[in-house]
């Protein structure tokens, strides 16, 4: 039997939710039924993306409720940016240990702050009680000849990378140690920027893309196995912010860089001939952009210090289950 009480405070939930919900012109029907009635562009594919956040594993307890909006929006909105995506709508499911009304507000503040800079519809979902957990699926737009994929790498082909990597991990790392905590590696585990303009205009330049979540490695990985290639990364190459290099000694952070992951920056292959044009790109975006490798034939991917050296760091990058 279900308890009336809890139901109407779910429907209050929702009914917070949808009075601040911004609409696009196709949405037909949004929050408030069974499910959305969306309608889909001619001529566009429709790219769906959805990820989990629980609270202690992908973002600390003590996180605010905007910044924990904010990130579980925008490590969406990262997978369409990896794909050359257009945000159209997004659901959103979640489990809260109680009906807080306040932490739901400041929740929305970050997560509608970013939905309605890019345009993002929020056209349903769910609630339910049970542990702090996120859930959010997105849904953009692709020309048919303009996705981006993983499985399109080259060999010799540049590998690149936009921001700087390493950021996110190191907020963590000073998180479990208990040491003083940066204020700008903090702000870029808990508002990671989606690179969806820049992902648009890699279209007509890159040959494959993916965006860094479980480390750089591992995700590089995912391209050369997808591609059937190897690739080579240069360690000294890998760009970092003054924040993480006044925080931690070199051996630190190139571990931190590698493998860290949560930086939600994109790392793509371009024919070597297009670095020209991949400048004025990241200019006319407003995205730094390194150059940090090479495609190789072969497999897998392999890291070499400054003095040409292998380096090896124990793992490659996030691991789920492990």
């Amino acid at each position: 039997m279900s308890d009336p009480h809890r139901d109407a405070r779910e429907f209050d939930l929702i009914d917070r939710i949808r009075r601040r919900v911004h609409a696009r012109d196709d949405v037909v029907l949004g929050i408030g039924d069974d499910a959305a009635l969306l309608r889909v562009p001619t001529g566009r594919l429709l790219v769906v993306a959805a990820d989990t956040l629980n609270a202690g594993v992908h973002f600390p307890e003590d996180t605010a409720p905007a910044d924990v909006g904010w990130k579980s929006l925008a490590v969406n909105l990262s997978d369409l940016a990896a794909m050359g995506a257009e945000p159209a709508w997004c659901t959103l499911s979640l489990s809260l240990p109680g009906g807080d009304a306040a932490w739901v507000d400041g929740f929305l503040d970050g997560f509608l702050e970013l939905a309605h800079a890019h345009r993002a519809a929020l056209v349903g979902g769910d609630t339910t009680r049970g542990p702090l957990s996120i859930s959010v699926t997105v849904h953009g737009f692709v020309a048919p000849d303009r996705a981006l994929r993983r499985d399109a790498a080259r060999i010799d082909d540049d590998v690149w990378v936009s921001g700087t990597l390493g950021d996110a991990a190191a907020a963590l790392a000073q998180w479990h140690e208990g040491s003083p905590r940066d204020a700008f590696l903090r702000a870029r585990l808990d508002r990671p920027t989606p690179r969806l303009a820049f992902g648009a205009a890699l279209a007509d330049v890159a040959h494959a893309c993916i965006d860094v979540s479980d480390g750089l490695l591992a995700d590089l990985a995912h391209v050369a196995r997808a591609s059937g290639v190897g690739a080579r990364v240069e360690l000294d190459r890998l760009p970092a912010s003054d924040a993480l290099r006044a925080a931690f000694d070199d051996a630190t952070r190139h571990a931190l860089q590698a493998t860290g992951g949560d930086d939600y920056e994109l790392c793509f292959t371009a024919a070597s001939g297009l670095r020209d044009e991949i400048e004025r790109i990241a200019r006319e975006t407003g995205t730094p952009v390194a150059r940090i490798g090479r495609v190789e034939a072969g497999e897998g991917v392999r890291a070499f210090d400054a003095l040409g050296a292998p380096w090896e760091s124990g793992r490659a990058g996030y691991q789920h289950f492990a």
